[in-house]
């Protein structure tokens, strides 16, 4: 009862604080645009898509930061460096190149409302990323003094102490139960970008068995652009993206809702791998050389180790993603198998035409066999050696646009996908996407729009309208049907899906409110495995926000579920926030009051953390959650942040299973950091 009460006079203050100044618009402006993406998309049925949700966002987030510090010069930017912007479309990006082309340049970031194909949110957001440079551009300097003179160097700590015990931190996980990270990265501009991320999961070894070295995962990269011919260099770790995914997409990917947002647009990406995430990534070295205005070439050479879980004949039963190294099982699974990765796209631009021919080939140093005494694996990827080619196409204008790829295997597989969008008047857009994905279709690094998340046994169509009723008001629609051929994990024979969401935002003076309904249709097996059986799920979300001057804020927001799956189960969860800025000082207060009636109707809601960090925490049954986020910078070069989260549950005495239990009925967590920029 004390500690309640305490949380309750803690939350009182922050709601209350007599807060007077605008808050630094980078962090609360990309902040607001990926918790938007990532709560429109929805978060998928398991706690690994939560994860993998968090680990997209992460990446994005440090792509959008490092734009906001080094903004692109509108005037001189081609489509690669706009095409940074994941939230812009094809048509918008030809449209403001054209603008551009056509008129000799924009004398102010006003011209941007004379562009009929951005929304007043793609504007707001838009010039938080661009500058107008001047008409004639220089070629900035990479010489030593000058890099050491305008770079900015930065170190960002980050660490999360539990204030309980789980049953492995007793017995059972090789190191402290602390989870920590460490990053160091210097920028130049637009030009040069090297550093060093180390992180640690909890209870994994620190400066001791395999990781004498220190920390458990190191990510190093360098990034060089605009080097005469070399347009691209990057060294070390680095994420790659030819075409649509089909072939190879170690980048991030949101969900159904942005693919609706940025209209299917595709791109040929190289960007360092700065991420603390040890899922997806390259190693090695990868450039793109500008051959002629119209002429490019992409290669890139990776050798890395991951993580298997092995047969009894030392083959590989299972890659895995996880990046945990806690116990003695994860630990025996560590780098315990290398992937060797080479790649070549060479590509034709002209105008609004293009067309890349792209080319992956993987090998592993132990044959990949699966366990096929399961039906649902017999297509999974299987051997030593996988070569896959594509050739991804497009076109472009402010009107219309049209993206596409198609890729085979060794084996004469085929993977297809496509769409096209219209602007069918000032603000409406609609867009039609149509994939085809055969169950003998195996990519190794293949990450593209899907239903069922693998670019393998699926057919489906996806259409949906974005329209911009007017400044205050915007509505988006979608609807996607798939289905699978062959059968499934939990499906014993073909199924089908269908997805469709509404959601509506309206702006009226001080007051944000916007609401989401959304039906998604997935075939399992019953009970009994005799027949296949329709799992619908019904999930409405509303949430109102009014700014309180210009510092302070309010949100209410409240989230239910229907399931419908051999029986009916329900569950809503309704929370409170606040927050205020002044000129050094940040917080952010909430909490939350979950009821559902079981894990079946568990409900994921995203959660404000500190820099870099991204929590989409899970609740089921019956509790409180409740915390307060507080950052401080004392000066122009500190930044210094603690967020404080508990987690109470009514209906148990104990949280979690195995070594993960916390023989408690609640857990609170604190997060501190710190980031100096020199």
């Amino acid at each position: 009862m004390k500690k309640h009460l305490l949380w309750a006079v803690i939350l009182s203050i922050a709601f209350l604080s007599p807060l007077s100044a605008a808050p630094d618009w980078r962090e609360t402006y990309v902040q607001w645009y990926l918790q938007e993406q990532a709560e429109q998309a929805g978060v998928g049925e398991t706690s690994a898509d939560a994860e993998q949700m968090s680990a997209d966002l992460e990446q994005a987030m440090e792509l959008l930061e490092h734009l906001a510090e080094s903004p692109i010069d509108i005037n001189h930017a081609d489509r690669q460096e706009l095409e940074q912007l994941p939230f812009l479309t094809a048509a918008q990006v030809e449209q403001i190149v054209e603008h551009v082309y056509r008129y000799g340049g924009m004398r102010s970031l006003g011209e941007l409302r004379l562009l009929p194909a951005l929304t007043p949110d793609c504007r707001e957001l838009l010039v938080r990323f661009v500058y107008i440079g001047e008409r004639q551009p220089r070629r900035n300097s990479l010489r030593l003094d000058s890099i050491v003179r305008h770079g900015r160097h930065s170190v960002l700590f980050t660490g999360r102490v539990p204030c309980y015990t789980r049953r492995g931190d007793d017995n059972g996980y090789a190191g402290y139960p602390y989870r920590h990270s460490l990053r160091y990265q210097l920028t130049y501009r637009q030009r040069l970008r090297l550093g060093v991320t180390a992180a640690q999961d909890a209870g994994e070894p620190f400066f001791s068995g395999v990781n004498r070295w220190g920390y458990d995962h190191y990510s190093y990269y360098m990034q060089l652009r605009g080097s005469g011919v070399m347009e691209n260099l990057c060294l070390g770790m680095y994420d790659v993206q030819l075409g649509m995914g089909l072939l190879v997409n170690s980048s991030f990917s949101l969900g159904k809702t942005a693919m609706l947002q940025n209209m299917g647009r595709a791109s040929n990406a190289l960007r360092p791998h700065s991420s603390r995430s040890s899922a997806s990534y390259m190693q090695g070295i990868a450039a793109t050389l500008r051959l002629s205005p119209s002429w490019h070439l992409t290669a890139f050479g990776s050798y890395r180790p991951v993580d298997a879980t092995l047969n009894s004949d030392q083959t590989v039963r299972t890659l895995l993603s996880s990046g945990y190294h806690r116990t003695t099982a994860e630990l025996q699974k560590k780098h315990n198998t290398h992937i060797w990765d080479g790649g070549l796209s060479g590509g034709y631009r002209r105008g609004s035409l293009y067309a890349n021919v792209n080319a992956v080939f993987t090998h592993l140093d132990r044959q990949i066999r699966p366990d096929k005494r399961q039906s649902y694996r017999r297509y999974y990827p299987e051997g030593n050696d996988f070569f896959n080619a594509s050739l991804d196409y497009g076109y472009a204008t402010w009107r219309f646009s049209f993206a596409g790829e198609t890729a085979i295997n060794k084996s004469g597989a085929l993977a297809a996908i496509h769409s096209a969008s219209l602007q069918l008047g000032e603000g409406l857009s609609a867009m039609l996407l149509h994939r085809y994905y055969s169950r003998r279709y195996t990519s190794l690094h293949a990450n593209s729009f899907s239903e069922g998340g693998h670019v393998q046994n699926e057919h489906g169509v996806y259409g949906g309208l974005s329209w911009q009723v007017s400044r205050s008001l915007s509505l988006q629609w979608y609807a996607d049907y798939a289905h699978f051929p062959y059968l499934r994990y939990q499906v014993s024979g073909s199924s089908d899906a269908f997805d469709t969401a509404l959601s509506a935002l309206c702006k009226w003076g001080e007051w944000r409110v916007d609401g989401r309904y959304r039906m998604h249709i997935r075939q399992r097996d019953n009970a009994d495995h005799t027949r296949i059986v329709n799992r619908t799920e019904h999930r409405l979300r509303l949430r109102a926000r009014r700014s309180l001057g210009s510092s302070l804020g309010v949100q209410a927001q409240a989230d239910g579920i229907l399931v419908n799956y051999l029986t009916t189960h329900r569950g809503g969860m309704f929370t409170l926030q606040g927050d205020g800025s002044c000129r050094w000082f940040t917080a952010v207060a909430r909490i939350g009051y979950f009821r559902t009636d079981d894990y079946e109707s568990r409900i994921y809601q995203y959660e404000r953390g500190l820099q870099y960090s991204f929590g989409f925490p899970m609740y089921y049954g019956h509790g409180l959650r409740y915390s307060i986020l507080l950052q401080s910078a004392p000066s122009r070069r500190i930044k210094i942040a603690a967020k404080i989260g508990t987690t109470t549950y009514f209906d148990r005495s104990k949280v979690g299973s195995s070594l993960q239990q916390v023989d408690h009925s609640s857990l609170t967590d604190v997060d501190l950091q710190l980031h100096y920029v020199l």
